[in-house]
């Protein structure tokens, strides 16, 4: 958020409110992670298979495929700064590490949520549910969620409110996702990962 902002041009506006992860919707919750990294709670903090399909389809040159985890994007949002190199994927393989250890998966999820870009300027659940739906992150609808997580790839690009035809057909892909996934409780996944 402070590099953005100071890179921007005179005017830049800045959404961001902070909000626990108890006051952001669950459907916004399971949204992200059907969107951006299913296995989240069964890694810790890299999706060995992702990473290797990344390459194989990197390799064959096709469309560039990323592989980062939800715990990746928040050592890197957090933590770090937005250009790729290698070695800012050093730190942040370092950093994902120390939050997988340290945070629970609550507490990766609370700050992912609170520190994303989800559209120019609009940083968090919270400000992206005020901006695109001018409702609160704890009261989204399960489409709402689901248009807001497919812009994620590029949010500065796409919008979640009007959507175009590409961000159609994701958002469709998400809620198919999101229903295949299940019944979704984040404590209870945490908790019984510690049994």
């Amino acid at each position: 958020m402070i590099i953005q902002k100071v890179n921007a041009d005179h005017g830049y506006d800045l959404k961001h409110e902070w909000k626990p992860i108890d006051e952001i919707s669950l459907e916004i919750q399971l949204a992200v992670i059907c969107s951006e990294d299913q296995n989240f709670m069964k890694h810790r903090g890299f999706d060995v298979n992702a990473i290797k399909k990344a390459y194989e389809n990197n390799r064959e040159e096709k469309k560039l495929r990323g592989a980062s985890t939800i715990s990746q994007q928040t050592a890197k949002n957090v933590f770090l700064w937005p250009q790729r190199s290698w070695l800012r994927k050093g730190f942040e393989s370092w950093f994902t590490f120390l939050i997988e250890t340290f945070w629970s998966k609550e507490r990766i999820l609370e700050v992912y949520l609170n520190s994303i870009e989800m559209g120019e300027g609009v940083f968090g659940a919270e400000a992206a549910s005020r901006h695109w739906f001018n409702v609160s992150a704890k009261n989204l609808s399960r489409n709402q969620s689901a248009a807001i997580a497919a812009i994620l790839p590029n949010p500065i690009r796409f919008k979640a409110s009007p959507v175009s035809n590409y961000i159609t057909k994701r958002k469709r892909w998400i809620l198919l996702q999101m229903k295949n996934y299940g019944v979704f409780t984040l404590k209870e996944n945490d908790e019984s990962k510690s049994d």
